[in-house]
C-alpha cells in the first residue's frame, strides 16, 4: 500500500509500506497503571463492530497449561492500552485503554467449543474515537496461496515491545513446520519453525509472497505487487528451548467471529484471589509470551 505518510519520515511525501505492518497493533497489559509487559493483537470486525484479537494467555495473566501467573510478582492485567492507528494520519498513533472485565466478569470472548483450551478471544473495542482500523477477515483470509511445509511465513508483531517508524510492527519470518491441513494435538493448530521472542503473543501469522506463485489448486500465477494470505494467530513456543511454535488456524478465529453477535461473554468470571494490590508487583516487567 502507498499513503501519505504523517509519521515519522517526514521528508517524503510518499512512502510504500505493507498494510501488515499496520494492522498489527502493540499492547501494553496492565493492572491499573501498571505494566506487566507488552503483547499483541489485531482487529477484526462483526456486525461491523471492532474486536482486538489475541491470546488468552495475554488477557487472563496465566500460562494456558498450567494457569500459573505469567508475571514475575504474580500480577493478573486488568486492562490492555492499546497503540491504535490515528483516523485519517496513517503514521500517528492514538493510544486508548480497554478494560478487560466488568465487574467480576471477562469481557473477552472465547471459542465456541474450545473456550478456555483455545490460546485466543475476541475483546470488543468501546474506546475507538479517532481510532482508525485496519482489519483482517479470517472468514475471507485471502488468495488462495499454497500453504505447504518449508514454505514461509510471517509472525507480524513487537518482539520485547520493539516497534519501527512510532509503532509500526516487525516482522520475523519463519517456515510451515507441520502439515497445514492436518490439526496438530488434536487442536485447529499449526507449528511455525520461526525464531519469534517474547511480546510477538497475539500476532497475526501471514504468508507474503511476490513475482510467480504457487497456488492451492497447483497452478502457478504471476502477481502484479505483493499477495498476502492471512494464516492465524501466534501464540508463542512449545518450549523455551525450541524455535517451534504455535499458530491457531484462520479458520478457528472465523469460527469464533461467527458467534459475537450474542451478548453473552464467553469467560469465566475472575476470582478474588486474581485483584492483587500494584505494590505486590515491585519494578519488574516483561513482555507476555508463553
Amino acid at each position: 500500500m502507498e499513503h501519505p505518510w504523517d509519521g515519522e519520515i517526514a521528508n517524503r511525501t510518499r512512502t510504500r509500506i505493507e498494510e501488515g505492518s499496520i494492522r498489527s497493533l502493540l499492547l501494553d497489559v496492565k493492572f491499573g497503571e501498571q505494566s506487566l509487559g507488552t503483547a499483541t493483537g489485531f482487529v477484526v470486525m462483526a456486525n461491523d463492530k471492532p474486536f482486538l484479537i489475541t491470546n488468552r494467555h495475554v488477557v487472563t495473566g496465566r500460562h494456558q497449561d498450567t494457569g500459573l501467573p505469567i508475571h514475575t510478582k504474580g500480577g493478573i492485567p486488568d486492562r490492555l492500552t492499546i497503540q491504535h492507528n490515528r483516523r485519517r494520519r496513517l503514521g500517528r498513533w492514538i493510544a486508548t485503554t480497554e478494560r478487560l472485565f466488568s465487574g467480576d466478569i471477562p469481557r473477552w470472548r472465547e471459542h465456541p467449543t474450545l473456550g478456555a483450551k483455545a490460546d485466543f478471544v475476541a475483546l470488543p473495542l468501546v474506546n475507538t474515537v479517532g481510532v482508525g482500523f485496519h482489519p483482517y477477515d479470517p472468514s475471507n483470509p485471502g488468495p488462495a496461496i499454497s500453504l505447504s511445509v518449508t514454505q514461509a511465513v510471517s509472525v507480524v508483531g513487537f518482539p520485547f515491545g520493539f516497534t519501527v517508524g512510532g509503532s509500526m510492527a516487525i516482522w520475523a519470518t519463519g517456515f510451515v513446520a507441520s502439515e497445514p491441513q492436518v490439526d496438530y494435538d488434536g487442536r485447529p493448530v499449526m507449528l511455525i519453525d520461526c525464531r519469534t521472542r517474547k511480546g510477538q503473543s497475539g500476532s497475526p501469522v501471514v504468508a507474503l509472497r511476490e513475482g510467480f506463485v504457487a497456488m492451492e489448486d497447483g497452478q502457478n500465477a504471476m502477481v502484479s505487487g505483493k499477495s498476502e494470505r492471512f494464516v492465524g494467530v501466534y501464540s508463542g513456543r512449545l518450549n523455551s528451548d525450541s524455535d517451534l511454535g504455535v499458530v491457531w488456524k484462520a479458520s478457528a478465529i472465523a469460527e469464533l467471529i461467527a458467534t459475537l453477535g450474542s451478548a453473552i461473554p464467553a469467560g469465566s468470571t475472575r476470582s478474588k484471589g486474581q485483584a492483587l494490590v500494584t505494590a505486590a508487583f515491585g519494578e519488574s516487567s516483561h513482555s507476555i509470551s508463553r
